[in-house]
This record gives structure tokens, C-alpha cells and sequence, in this order.
């Protein structure tokens, strides 16, 4: 299902809010993007979503149809930054540190969850450079297993091609956002390996969405801790 009209009015974000049709539109236009499967977008209960990551804009273009709050785990070293920290922690962001594990993140995002909220977590922990998949981390996919909290995949595509990590601003593109059946996870009581099977199963749904070329190489690519 595709979605080319605004009638996202129902979500209660602070300040998302606000310039959401700002947003709709100008992606529209600039982006000519498109959104696909939001009939997969869970209304209410715990969720996590998964994104690829592949350009700064990817958080709130990808919340654009999802009707509810949405929580983001972001890079902490953003939070350094005046006036960009007030804007995100605005926009439902709390902060992550990507290079260790942070157990301050993984408390707020398990408090979230067990009031049932909808917290975006991108599993490659930065933007790829290549436009490729990277290599999926484990901790999105732990939580899921060990809180039994369903993962909804999604896809970016075209991304990359409009604004590459060595370009300041975006150039014009064509965006398609694919929101994809929410997967399970696994009853089993071995918690790393069902993340493990589950950042597969799920790095999987996202990459055969992409072109070819973006998709993981090879074992390199598999996720890890």
C-alpha cells in the first residue's frame, strides 16, 4: 500500500507536531517520497522499529505515517550540540553511547517499552557510508527477545543517492520508505541466540528491499555484538 496524501493528524509528538505537514510536504516535493505497508504500522502496544540508516533526515522522515509517539535512541555526542540537543530531545530522542555498551539507554528504552511505547533503534549504530546494509548490533534485538516486544522492519530506500555522507545538503532524489510486517520474536529462553536469529531474520526483510548492490556482501556483514 502506498500513501501519497497527508492525513497524519492523530499523533501527539512535541513539536513533530507542528510542522509535520511541513515535513509531508516538503518531502513530497523534494524527495518525491513515497510510503509503503503502513497498514503494518501497530496503532498502540510495545514496539520497536528498525530502520536502515543512511542519511541525517532518516528519523523523522520515517516517522512521518506512524500514528503515535515514537521514541528515537540517538548518538550521544548530538546532545553536545546547543540548540540541536533542545530540538531532539523534543522530538522524543534520548541519548545512546554507540562505542560502549550503555546502560542508561537500554533502562530508558526498557522503561518505554513497559509503558507500551514505540521506540526506534537504528541496528548498524550509524550511517552507512556506502549505502550498503551494514553489520546489525545485537542490543535492539536483545531487548525484543528478552521484554518478548515485536520488531517492525522497515526499509529506506534511495537515501543514499540523495545525500551521501560526503554531501552537506541533500540534492533532489526519489525516497520510497517501506514499513514492513512486524516479526515476533523467539520464545526461546536462550536470549543471544534468538537476538541472534532475530537481527538476522530482520536485517534480511530490510535488505531484500534495497537494490542489490545495497544489500549485505557477505558474513562480514552479519550481525554481531
Amino acid at each position: 500500500m502506498s500513501v501519497a496524501a497527508w492525513h497524519y493528524r492523530a499523533v501527539r509528538t512535541p513539536v513533530l507536531d507542528t510542522f509535520r505537514p511541513a515535513i509531508w510536504l516538503g518531502a513530497r516535493l523534494y524527495f518525491r517520497i513515497r510510503f509503503e505497508g503502513v497498514e503494518h504500522i501497530p496503532h498502540s502496544g510495545a514496539l520497536l522499529i528498525v530502520p536502515n540508516h543512511v542519511t541525517y533526515a532518516d528519523p523523522v522522515l520515517a516517522t512521518i505515517p506512524v500514528r503515535r509517539p515514537v521514541y528515537y535512541m540517538a548518538w550521544n555526542e548530538l546532545f553536545r550540540v546547543r540548540g540541536l540537543s533542545w530540538l531532539i530531545r523534543r522530538l522524543r530522542a534520548f541519548p545512546v553511547d554507540i562505542d560502549t555498551a550503555d546502560p542508561g539507554a537500554t533502562r530508558t528504552a526498557v522503561r518505554l517499552l513497559h509503558g507500551g511505547e514505540a521506540v526506534m533503534i537504528f541496528p548498524e549504530a550509524g550511517r552507512s557510508l556506502d549505502g550498503r546494509v551494514q553489520r546489525f548490533r545485537l542490543g535492539a534485538f536483545r531487548l525484543a527477545c528478552s521484554l518478548r516486544v515485536p520488531i517492525m522492519p522497515v526499509t529506506i530506500v534511495g537515501g543514499h543517492e540523495s545525500w551521501p555522507p560526503d554531501r552537506r545538503l541533500p540534492r533532489p532524489g526519489r525516497l520510497t520508505i517501506i514499513y514492513h510486517p512486524v516479526v515476533p520474536p523467539s520464545a526461546d529462553p536462550d536470549v543471544k541466540g534468538a537476538a541472534r536469529d532475530l537481527a538476522r531474520r530482520v536485517q534480511a526483510v530490510v535488505a531484500a528491499a534495497l537494490p542489490a548492490q545495497q544489500r549485505p556482501a557477505d558474513a562480514q556483514d552479519a550481525p554481531t555484538d
